[in-house]
């Protein structure tokens, strides 16, 4: 090898190991997930953020569900996992402040599955607050209750913030995931479910400098 070719190998490099350096193990920016251009501020202090930006109409969302629901079970000690109502348009809102609601009054565990089940596996027409209301009376909460929940300033504020984090996070469609304000991808671009377990795992991984 010719010395300037050497020198010319010497510099290079440090350049190609930092071109690749923004993967995370054997998945690679750009094609199982996207860093964001403006990574946004997250809520989980030392842990590392994975938000899940979900709709419960969405059949590809009620699709993931049991694969987020295992990944909990064993998800990496320094995760904290974060659910976000999306919101596109008034009916996703509908079902954004339905989430919200339930959460203020400490139902959501109880509702949350069932509501994606009543949607997807049932196929019953829930998109109105009063037909929500009817369904969840019958999982045992109070048809008024959650209707002055839903109607109030905090729900409507949360679900109006809900709003405007969808469009800072840039997302095109539902279910995606976004790791620590940084990263966005999804089971589509990760490939399938599985995969996006474990893309998510090796980003957290990232994120924790393993």
């Amino acid at each position: 090898m010719k010395l300037r070719h050497y020198w010319l190998l010497l510099i290079l490099l440090p350049c190609l190991a930092f071109a690749g350096s923004n993967d995370a193990g054997p998945f690679k920016a750009g094609v199982e997930y996207d860093v964001m251009a403006k990574p946004q501020p997250t809520q989980t202090g030392d842990k590392v953020e994975v938000l899940e930006l979900f709709w419960y109409g969405c059949p590809h969302c009620y699709k993931l569900e049991p694969y987020i629901e295992q990944w909990l079970e064993h998800k990496p000690a320094n995760a904290t996992y974060i659910r976000l109502p999306a919101v596109f348009n008034a009916s996703w809102m509908i079902h954004a402040k339905a989430y919200y609601a339930a959460e203020a009054m400490g139902i959501l565990d109880k509702v949350h599955r069932p509501l994606f089940d009543a949607l997807h596996a049932q196929k019953r027409k829930l998109y109105t607050p009063e037909t929500i209301a009817d369904f969840f009376a019958t999982l045992g909460v109070d048809r008024a209750e959650f209707l002055k929940t839903y109607k109030s300033f905090a729900v409507t504020t949360k679900a109006n913030r809900a709003k405007q984090m969808t469009r800072r996070y840039g997302i095109t469609g539902v279910p995606a995931v976004i790791v620590n304000g940084k990263y966005r991808t999804s089971a589509h671009k990760a490939g399938s479910e599985a995969k996006l377990m474990q893309v998510i795992n090796a980003l957290v991984a990232k994120e924790s400098g393993k």
